[in-house]
């Protein structure tokens, strides 16, 4: 009975002093930490600046103070040179852009959509290439010309330089003109500049200090026009105040609509439509007067 008795207390003593076994657990190779912005790398993007100001229409100073000029541009022709600020200015001031020196020590400069500021300058013939001995600058300005568009069309004419040739083999060879009377010179009127763009303002609802307006800007020109900014002045002291398929801008009665991502191209004969919705004090008169992308437009 006593040996019995020592057995179980023994047995009862180490159930009691016995560790429990430690639990396993999985090992990991690499530890887990959640993301942060700091261990994060993200994909380096071209950095963007803001215009602050147009020189000419070749020559910007940005928001930091930093002027540039942009590379295979020429000097804008002195027949064209208003125009040419103009246009500038409106694609530009307060615009975003993205800036990338060349060894020339110029710039080149696109606009937020990607847009080339410089392609865009000539196909528009707001102003010549300069140094661009191949690419799109050339036929740019070639189409340009062809259409008398900018300073290829009154009141230049070209007078700046002479119209893009296409290259003529060496064998073919022009005979000199032979000598004529010379012919008595006519003085004509100067024709008015082709419109290139027309626009429709439309007022769609109207209440108590407010309203709302639709304006369809259609490109009558031959070529596609890649880039936009549509300005008008107001009369009667409207302001936008939202505005869609645009992104909106205003400096006192002075009123622009710029291309969205998703409709920067309006093809040969294509059209794009504005909505926005607007306050008014007073008589809410309709702009009589549109340009796009500086150039003034025929209004509907």
């Amino acid at each position: 009975m006593r040996k019995c008795l020592l057995v179980v207390l023994v047995s009862l003593s180490g159930a009691c002093t016995a560790a429990p076994p430690e639990p396993v657990t999985p090992g990991r190779t690499t530890p887990w930490t959640p993301p942060t912005l700091v261990n994060q790398q993200a994909r380096a993007q071209g950095v963007l600046h803001f215009v602050r100001d147009v020189v000419d229409a070749r020559t910007v100073e940005l928001a930091d103070g930093t002027t540039v000029r942009i590379a295979q541009l020429a000097a804008p022709a002195p027949c064209w040179a208003e125009d040419a600020l103009s246009f500038a200015r409106t694609t530009l001031v307060s615009s975003a852009v993205r800036v990338s020196p060349v060894l020339s020590g110029d710039v080149h400069l696109a606009l937020e959509d990607g847009t080339d500021y410089a392609l865009l300058a000539v196909r528009q013939g707001v102003l010549r290439a300069e140094g661009a001995d191949g690419g799109l600058l050339p036929t740019a300005e070639v189409e340009a010309a062809a259409a008398d568009r900018g300073l290829w069309g009154p009141p230049c004419d070209g007078q700046a330089a002479a119209p893009p040739a296409a290259p003529t083999s060496p064998e073919t060879t022009t005979p000199p003109p032979a000598t004529t009377a010379p012919r008595p010179t006519t003085t004509a009127p100067p024709r008015p500049p082709a419109r290139t763009c027309a626009v429709a303002y439309r007022v769609t609802g109207q209440w108590p200090g407010g309203f709302q307006a639709d304006v369809t800007v259609r490109n009558t020109d031959a070529a596609p026009v890649s880039g936009w900014n549509v300005r008008w002045t107001f009369p009667g002291g409207q302001a936008v105040t939202e505005m869609w398929n645009a992104a909106s801008r205003q400096y006192g009665a002075t009123a622009s609509a710029a291309n969205v991502h998703y409709n920067a191209q309006i093809p040969a004969g294509g059209s794009v439509r504005i909505g926005f919705n607007g306050s008014v004090r007073g008589e809410n008169a309709v702009p009589d007067a549109f340009t796009l992308n500086g150039r003034p437009c025929s209004v509907e």
